[in-house]
């Protein structure tokens, strides 16, 4: 299955572009044939359960493993055929990336900003202060790596990624344990970074996550993408058309469910005082078609409300639907 989002002139543009790329372990495949292009200046997020493969696309991608075939291009720069030209351009951040309990939080990144050879050393200071000012950390300057909070430690291993200005961040399951403050701080940070012209690839196993901080994203299992594009598009791609519909009436209730029952698609109706519930599987022009029904008929409604899967009920069905044989 090939899925991929971006026009013709995006994809000449893509700053991540990935085509038939195959990670196997001996006679296990992890990523099958995927094929993706993502924009410049995008925060896109891959998601999918424990073992769809995301951890092996995204060594990949950041030059830690060869795939078995395939072809990875970073801002036009061949991952594998120019490993230290990718490296220059990428910025990747693991999922639990510890930190060193002995040093402080400027030691740590003056370190790496000194191993990235950004120069004298008050150029690294300016560096060092403007990365944990993009991650709101600046008051944690002098602090010891072993008395930050879980968030704060992810925010400061970002500061570390951010610190020779990549193009293209790779950042696998940068939420991982982290409570919603600083979930909503990392989120934040990462549509900052885009509208700099940076590209956030991010992963994640929980969709809803991904729906809140991305532009766009797509969704793998057992290897295989499933879905891509907006969060919109995703939702229609993976989920059914099946939806619960509630009109809450004021009277008419035994003349409005007498009526819906004779109504294609709609099934599982139940009358719960003044509220008519049921089940509908058509279009929405179909279901505006019920409403204007119950309306031509003088049914008088004081709501029409809708509830479809949440982004982690569709997830959980893919699943459970790809472990099937």
């Amino acid at each position: 299955m090939h899925r991929e989002i971006a026009t013709s002139s995006a994809r000449r543009a893509a700053a991540i572009d990935i085509r038939y790329l195959r990670v196997d372990y001996g006679e296990f495949c992890a990523v099958d044939d995927l094929t993706l292009s993502v924009p410049a200046g995008e925060v896109f997020g891959l998601v999918g359960p424990n073992g769809a493969g995301k951890t092996s696309t995204f060594r990949v991608l950041s030059t830690l493993m060869e795939p078995t075939y395939g072809e990875v291009m970073l801002d036009g720069i061949d991952v594998l055929e120019d490993l230290a030209g990718a490296r220059r351009i990428m910025g990747y951040m693991p999922d639990l990336a510890p930190l060193p309990a002995d040093l402080k939080v400027w030691e740590f990144l003056n370190f790496h900003a000194a191993a990235y050879g950004l120069g004298r050393r008050a150029q690294r200071h300016d560096r060092v202060a403007e990365c944990l000012e993009e991650v709101a950390l600046t008051s944690q300057w002098h602090s010891w790596c072993k008395e930050l909070s879980r968030g704060q430690m992810q925010r400061v291993v970002l500061a570390k990624t951010l610190l020779h200005r990549p193009r293209v961040l790779i950042l696998d399951e940068p939420a991982s344990g982290l409570d919603p403050l600083a979930r909503r701080d990392l989120r934040n940070a990462l549509r900052k970074l885009a509208s700099t012209g940076a590209t956030v690839f991010v992963s994640s196993h929980i969709l809803s996550e991904l729906a809140e901080m991305c532009s766009s994203l797509c969704v793998m299992n057992r290897g295989r993408l499933l879905a891509a594009g907006t969060v919109e598009q995703v939702r229609n791609q993976l989920g059914s058309t099946a939806r619960t519909l509630t009109a809450t009436l004021l009277g008419g209730q035994e003349q409005a469910a007498a009526w819906l029952r004779a109504q294609p698609a709609v099934h599982d109706l139940r009358i719960s005082g003044p509220q008519v519930v049921f089940g509908f599987t058509g279009s929405d022009e179909a279901q505006a078609g019920l409403m204007e029904g119950l309306i031509h008929r003088g049914v008088r409604m004081r709501a029409f409300e809708e509830k479809r899967s949440s982004f982690e009920d569709i997830l959980v069905e893919v699943a459970e639907t790809n472990r099937r044989p």
